[in-house]
This record gives structure tokens, sequence and C-alpha cells, in this order.
């Protein structure tokens, strides 16, 4: 979700409106502007670096990242054990290991290989007075993340912000204060090595909630605020920004399962996208099936799950097949459960399919398995959801995975960007207007 606010002169000391949910305090107001108005110098020398310096940092950014693997896993069980009260998916989120620790630096390195987004001529045009016009990408300035547990958007966002020339102020959770830290100091070494300055990736220099509504009220100091995290988080950010936010929903996900589908197919490809990683916002969360095939095929992919742990909650027409399924309250199937739980209804044909996700989905991702080209088009025509497939799990859904090298969030809105958030959706653009000497009439 894009929403858009008027971009005022940054303010100044004597007149900022200080009137939040949470009060702001000065120190914690003055401390904001003075990382944005570093920020905002540092934006501007990268905004005029070009892709050699940027791929450069990028690079010695991720080599940093392994060579102090030690240092921040070390950090990232410091934050582990002050935590002890987690969710096993919570817990999942927030911990590192040598194979994710690698995986952020493999993925700043996919970064550094991509085109740089940045001067990219969108459309070129020319008008019958000569005026020939150009439509060319320009970063976005100073951006402002958001985060919760993740402490690989630390990587992720600096990475992908660095490529597309803004700076980006983070502020993760405190849960994973000290491994943000230390994956940040991987960055700034980076940046500094390609002679870039440091302040172009920043952390929250305190963990002080009112430091979040200082953020969403920094209208001219920041120019985007995403946020990543549960629906509280969201919630938050929507309700309190005075800044642009690019957001997104809920990942109620679902699969659903057509009479067409090829058995073998949709049991795989329903345990990827329930079970691969249950805690992320692509895992899907319903699985709808057709009443035709539901008699012999529900019970097979319900085995499939039960062996992997998997948990259910079934309407009435799924348990009249399974009776020891347990019952699906109304709410449950508008829950994201980012856990091993499963929804299980039970549809006549993909109009009832889609009548279902219209009532309960949140426009994220939705997928289809079916041997019928008809109904997949009907499928995908028919949601409104960011991201739609056909024969493959909903984990899909995923800035490395469409060849972006990485992720800053998931959009689900109608506006600026959909789907995963990579470099390209990371500019804006302006017009350069090339002339002869033209005059309007």
């Amino acid at each position: 979700m894009l929403r858009r606010a008027g971009r005022p002169k940054p303010p100044t000391a004597p007149h900022r409106n200080r009137r939040t949910v949470n009060a702001i305090s000065d120190t914690v107001a003055d401390t904001l502007e003075t990382a944005a108005r570093a920020a905002r110098a540092a934006a501007a020398q990268l905004a005029r670096a070009g892709r050699p310096s940027k791929d450069h940092a990028l690079r010695h950014a991720a080599a940093t990242m392994r060579a102090r693997q030690e240092t921040i896993l070390a950090a990232n069980q410091a934050d582990l054990a002050d935590s002890p009260a987690l969710s096993a998916a919570f817990r999942d989120r927030l911990t590192l290991t040598p194979a994710r620790i690698g995986a952020m630096a493999e993925g700043l390195e996919q970064i550094a290989a991509l085109p740089d987004p940045v001067g990219r001529t969108l459309a070129e045009w020319d008008r019958p007075n000569g005026l020939r016009i150009r439509r060319v990408a320009q970063p976005l300035g100073v951006i402002g993340m958001i985060f919760e547990s993740r402490p690989n958007v630390t990587a992720d966002a600096a990475g992908l912000c660095l490529k597309a020339g803004s700076a980006v102020i983070l502020r993760g959770g405190s849960e994973s204060a000290r491994s943000a830290a230390a994956i940040r100091d991987c960055v700034a070494a980076g940046l500094r090595e390609a002679g870039l300055p440091d302040a172009a990736v920043q952390m929250a220099p305190t963990q002080d909630r009112a430091f979040v509504g200082a953020m969403l009220r920094a209208a001219g100091l920041i120019d985007l605020i995403i946020p990543r995290g549960g629906k509280g988080l969201v919630t938050r950010v929507m309700e309190e920004a005075r800044v642009p936010v690019l957001a997104h929903a809920e990942g109620l996900n679902h699969t659903y399962v057509h009479a067409a589908a090829d058995p073998a197919m949709a049991r795989a490809v329903l345990a990827n996208a329930k079970m691969r990683r249950t805690g992320v916002c692509g895992a899907t969360e319903t699985l709808l099936i057709d009443a035709a095939i539901a008699p012999a095929l529900l019970p097979l992919l319900v085995s499939d799950l039960c062996a992997l742990g998997c948990g259910f909650r079934a309407d009435a027409r799924a348990r009249a097949i399974l009776p020891d399924l347990p019952a699906a309250a109304e709410d449950d199937f508008a829950t994201e459960w980012l856990a091993a739980i499963l929804n299980v209804a039970v549809v006549n044909g993909v109009d009832e399919a889609l009548a279902h996700i219209r009532r309960f989905g949140s426009e994220h991702t939705d997928a289809i398995v079916t041997a019928d080209p008809a109904a997949a088009e009907a499928f995908l025509s028919g949601i409104d959801s960011a991201v739609g497939l056909w024969n493959a799990s909903t984990q899909f859904c995923d800035g490395g995975e469409f060849g972006f090298g990485a992720e800053i969030g998931i959009a689900t809105g109608r506006l600026h960007a959909r789907g995963p958030v990579g470099l390209e959706q990371l500019c804006t653009y302006r017009y350069r207007v090339l002339g002869t000497g033209q005059v309007r009439p």
C-alpha cells in the first residue's frame, strides 16, 4: 500500500510538530533530525555515484560479512538469549546460521551484478515541435525502513537502497538489535572501502518507540517509509505516517487445487507452499480444493502434511471427507498463522474459489494448480493479488526468486509497486526535455 503525502520543507527546530500518538521528546526528535540530515547528504553523494563504486561497496560488504561470520553469530546468540519466550515462528525468523549469513552475502553480490537502475531511460519520444522527452529513473532519496525480527532485512534493505542510490535509516525490532548492528557494520565497511559515506546506511541509534513516531512524522526529511513486519506494525505506520508509505498487508495466501490438477504436482506444490518455511509471508495459509476431486485427493494431501507436522482447520465439506480434522471457525480463514497450521475449504470450481479469496484474502499471493489453461487464466485474471502463480508454490513470491537479487518487502497496494520490491521499484523518475530553442506559443 502506498500512501502519498506532500513534501514540505524540512522542519526547523523551533517549529517541529511533535504531536504523535506517543509523545516525541526533544531529544528523540533531534536525534532523528540529525540522522536524517546526514542521510540526505549521503543520498546526494550516492545519487551521483557511478555503478563501479556502488558495486565495489556491495562486494566488499559481502566479503566483510563472511569474514565476520563468528561476530555476527555471537551477536545473534545474544539476541536469542535475551528473548527466550519467542514463538517458534518468531524465533526462526530471528535466528541466523552460517548458511543464512552466506545467503545474505550472496544476496549483496547478486545485487552488485545487476544493472544500475539509476539513470535508465524508461521512455523516450519526440513531439511535433521537435522537443525530445525522456523519462529517466532516479533515486527516491532517503528511505526509512521499520522492521521487526528478521536481521537479514538489514542486509537486503541496505544493499538494495545503496544500489538504487538512496540512503536508508533502519529501525529494527529490539529482539534483533545486536544482529542488525553487526550486519550494518559490514555494509558500512563496504561503503568506506568504496569512498562512499557510511551515513548512507544507518541504524536507529535508539530502541525508544518514540523514534519510530519521529520517523513517521519526518516529512521533508524522509521520502518514503517501508514497514516490514506484522499487522500491528503496519497498522501503526499507516495510521500515524505523515510520510509516503510502501507497505504490505498480511500474507493470507491460498493454494487452489483445481479439478484438473495433476495429483502428484498438487501434493508437491502444496507441501512446499505450506511447510518449506511456515513463518514467511509467502507461505500458503489456506488450501482450496475442488469438490470433484476432494474425496480422492484431500486425504493424500492431509496425510503428506501431517507427516511434516502440520495441523489443520477445516470447513464442513472437508470434514465430511475427513471427520477427524478440527473444525474451522470463520475467523480462522482470516488468520495469517505463520505456523504449521493450514486452513482447508472445499469449493465448487474457479468462481467459488475466487469468491473465497476475495472474502478472506489480503491480495498478497495466490496460486492455482491445474492442467487446464482456461481455468488457470480465469483464476489469474480473477484475483486481485500482487502475485498469482500457476502450478508453482506461493513461496516463490520472493525478490531473489524473481531475479531481483533481494527484496525490501512485498507491496500489496495499487500504486507505485506491487509484489516483491527490488531495485527498479526503489526508483522514481523525472523528465528530461531536450530542445533546440523552442518557445511555447
